[in-house]
């Protein structure tokens, strides 16, 4: 919001923030950024949470702090209301009453649910949006347009090391396959 100028150090602020979904409407969320006020700096939201009968008009109060980097300016946090911890981000997830902090809501990261043998996959394909070439295993990348030839030849040294590793877990779960399918076989 800072960034947007939505919100600004010494002043009172009031908008609402509006997101679309595939070009139609999907919400939207009252706020006023208190700033003018040092020292119980805060941003409250207004928002509506369900429909119909179950519609809830939910007011919440988010304290706000700041730190000052070692190159200069001010650095804004949100303290969570209810873990009371710094935070730059905020959630309401799927079921959520109210934005708390990842670690109120119990929410991990994406990498955190990955399986193990699914790593070298998601890193290769990681390296490949990198190098805009087509996701997916058995995808060869050229080197982008701009891309300095010694970078390429890094990025390529650890496509050809992903690549390995690819191949290695795709071994080892078609062994697991034919493994487990012998066995099937054998009880019938």
């Amino acid at each position: 919001m800072l960034r947007r100028g939505l919100a600004k150090s010494g002043t009172s602020q009031a908008g609402t923030l509006s997101w679309s979904c595939n070009g139609s409407p999907s919400g939207s969320i009252g706020y006023h950024a208190l700033m003018h006020e040092p020292g119980s700096e805060r941003l409250k939201l207004t928002y509506t949470r369900s429909k119909g009968d179950d519609a809830e008009c939910v007011n919440q109060t988010i304290a706000l702090t700041f730190t000052q980097p070692n190159f200069g300016g001010k650095r804004w946090w949100m303290i969570c209301p209810y873990r009371g911890i710094r935070v730059g981000k905020l959630y309401l997830p799927p079921g959520g009453d109210r934005f708390a902090s990842r670690k109120a809501w119990r929410l991990g990261y994406q990498s955190q649910r990955d399986a193990a043998r699914d790593r070298p996959f998601e890193m290769l394909f990681r390296l490949q949006k990198k190098l805009g070439c087509p996701q997916g295993w058995g995808n060869f990348p050229r080197r982008p347009k701009g891309m300095w030839q010694r970078t390429y030849d890094r990025h390529f040294e650890e496509y050809l090391r992903l690549d390995e590793l690819c191949a290695l877990e795709m071994s080892a779960t078609m062994a697991r396959l034919t493994g487990e399918l012998g066995k099937g076989w054998r009880n019938l």
